[in-house]
């Protein structure tokens, strides 16, 4: 009913469709062109060339390629967290007590208040200042209150 009443109207032609074969065949290839394209993008996709991963044990597993952003921002942050360890170590000196061996000592709980002014990362920053052999203390973590007494003791 609705497609007499559009007919009458005038919006509905009555002419046959005609849809020849040459038309449906290029249709399908240009699809098939555009879909061919888009698969070479789709990591997903078998047609994708495959890239040469690096596998554990081989140099340079586990690091960004060198000159990349991300391995200029890591570059960046070993910077900053080296002038930070180097700063923890002249504030023990500053405070410390030296000794007949000539290194500094000073308990934590005093060296958590006058360095956590300059930092509130002051037990990571005295973590990594151990791991790299620049400071010594007894315990894995240091926690503000309970180990105030604990001495901590500047190697180089």
């Amino acid at each position: 009913m609705e497609t007499e009443d559009a007919r009458a109207q005038g919006n509905v032609s009555t002419e046959p469709c005609v849809i020849s074969v040459k038309g449906l065949k290029e249709n399908w290839q240009k699809w098939s062109n555009d879909h061919r394209e888009y698969q070479k993008h789709n990591p997903f996709s078998n047609d994708t060339p495959v890239t040469v991963h690096i596998q554990r044990g081989q140099g340079g597993y586990g690091r960004p390629p060198e000159g990349s952003r991300t391995d200029q921002r890591g570059k960046e942050a070993q910077s900053h967290i080296g002038r930070e360890v180097q700063e923890l170590c002249q504030v023990i000196r500053d405070i410390g007590e030296s000794r007949e061996d000539g290194r500094y000592v000073v308990e934590f709980g005093r060296l958590f208040d006058r360095y956590v002014t300059i930092s509130n990362k002051v037990v990571g920053v005295l973590l990594r200042a151990r791991k790299q052999g620049l400071v010594h203390f007894e315990g894995e973590m240091l926690w503000q209150g309970r180990d105030d007494h604990v001495l901590i003791t500047l190697i180089k």
